[in-house]
């Protein structure tokens, strides 16, 4: 956590007050145990990546999903080292600086780029993580761990990434990259294969094929 996250969430929770007065904001700095249920909910991350950032690594984000009485309707990811703005609403598609986007169509595992996040808060997920990496690499064409997950779902979301996953992400990590990527075509779930929540959770994502097949091999890894 830095002055920066603090700050910025600051920012975001006094916009919100001022065009939403009803709303609340679960953050990740100021209000991390906000409820998702109820009313007109801002569930925010002021600065993902924040490691990055602070290290001048250019990947780092702010994210902002709104729910709606405990649904996602809308989301917001703005890529603050490149300016790159995802959106999406729900029932209204995905896009990338205004223009639809969509996940990718690569369904053969050899050609596939996958997203991951690795478990250094959670030293009890280590070892189950690595098993899941051996397979993985025989079969697909590369993994790469930037360090942002908001950014990570959006890049799944328009095709850069055919799947993503993580063991553990919070509320604020993932709201609006969930809806990013439904509303391109993918699939997000946790690691059982259950619709994934707005909650402390698991995360597969990806195009429906590639979705699929990581998720086999999350479940069964050796």
């Amino acid at each position: 956590m830095s002055d920066v996250d603090r700050n910025a969430e600051r920012a975001i929770k006094a916009i919100v007050a001022e065009r939403h007065p009803n709303a609340r904001v679960l953050g990740e700095e100021l209000s991390p145990s906000e409820s998702t249920t109820g009313g007109l909910v801002f569930v925010a991350d002021p600065l993902d990546g924040t490691t990055n950032f602070l290290h001048g690594f250019p990947w780092y984000a702010v994210s902002i999903g709104a729910m709606e009485d405990g649904e996602l309707v809308a989301a917001v990811v703005l890529n603050a080292a490149n300016g790159e703005l995802f959106t999406a609403t729900a029932g209204g598609g995905a896009r990338l600086n205004g223009q639809p986007i969509h996940v990718s169509s690569i369904t053969e595992p050899e050609r596939a780029l996958i997203g991951t996040g690795f478990p250094f808060k959670d030293p009890q997920h280590i070892n189950d993580y690595l098993r899941m990496l051996p397979p993985l690499m025989a079969d697909i064409a590369g993994i790469r761990r930037p360090g942002s997950a908001a950014l990570d779902l959006a890049d799944v979301a328009c095709g850069r990434f055919d799947a993503f996953w993580e063991l553990t992400l919070s509320p604020w990590d993932i709201a609006a990259g969930i809806l990013l990527v439904r509303e391109a075509g993918g699939v997000v779930t946790d690691r059982f294969g259950e619709p994934c929540q707005v909650s402390r959770t698991s995360v597969v994502a990806g195009n429906p094929a590639m979705h699929a097949w990581l998720l086999d091999i999350v479940q069964h890894p050796m």
